[in-house]
């Protein structure tokens, strides 16, 4: 018999997205032995402020294309879901898809921050948590309040692979040569990204709904 569809949620802003979301996404799903990887374009992220954030068709479009030809699906689902915060979009998610079997997916620089986040021990308790090491954070995400309370549930990769049983709490560290680029670099070096994917219709590849385009940048970002 099959086993239920394995899904790893990666969640940020991508603006813009980069190879380093595909490098990561692709090695988790080896590591945890995943079918594909599903990355949730924010609509508006609490924690990051809104100057310089591209539309949201914008950097849709841009993650489109980073994940072409890899087992990753761009979505905006948090859009149609109505939910704000992580922790209301996973529970919308597992009551939507009650035949899949997700896990979190952070770097580290996010374990360091994650008890700011909204009620973020009912993440840990709605699904696994797989974090990535990420250069420069590994210290801070080690010695943050969130990994006081989580270390009692680390557990190893191998316990995710081969069709295992999941369960929540789950910590699992996944640890490989770290990928340095960013997307503070990437805007610093090409300001201007936005503009060639303006105009470009992109379809959510989890809903299958067409996420229109803006009709201008009114301008560019840097003075959003």
């Amino acid at each position: 018999m099959s086993h239920p569809l394995r899904i790893g949620l990666l969640g940020g802003s991508f603006n813009p997205a980069h190879g380093g979301h595909r490098r990561i996404s692709l090695f988790a799903k080896a590591a945890l032995d995943l079918d594909e990887v599903w990355w949730l374009v924010s609509p508006g992220n609490p924690l990051k402020p809104k100057v310089g954030m591209a539309p949201l068709p914008v950097r849709m479009a841009s993650a489109a294309r980073q994940a072409r030809r890899a087992p990753i699906r761009v979505t905006a689902i948090e859009r149609q879901l109505g939910t704000r915060y992580t922790v209301d979009t996973l529970r919308a998610l597992d009551r939507r898809y009650p035949k899949r079997k997700f896990v979190w997916l952070m770097g580290s620089d996010n374990l360091a921050q994650f008890h700011l986040w909204r009620d973020w021990r009912g993440i840990a308790r709605e699904m696994p948590i797989a974090v990535i090491a990420r250069p420069g954070y590994d210290g801070a995400a080690l010695a943050s309040p969130a990994m006081a309370w989580l270390r009692r549930y680390r557990v190893p990769p191998a316990s995710f692979a081969n069709g295992g049983e999941w369960s929540a709490p789950a910590l699992v560290i996944l640890r490989f040569d770290p990928d340095e680029r960013s997307a503070t670099a990437l805007r610093r070096a090409d300001p201007d990204w936005a503009m060639r994917h303006t105009g470009v219709s992109v379809r959510d590849q989890v809903t299958h709904r067409l996420v229109s385009p803006p009709a201008s940048l009114q301008g560019g970002l840097r003075g959003a």
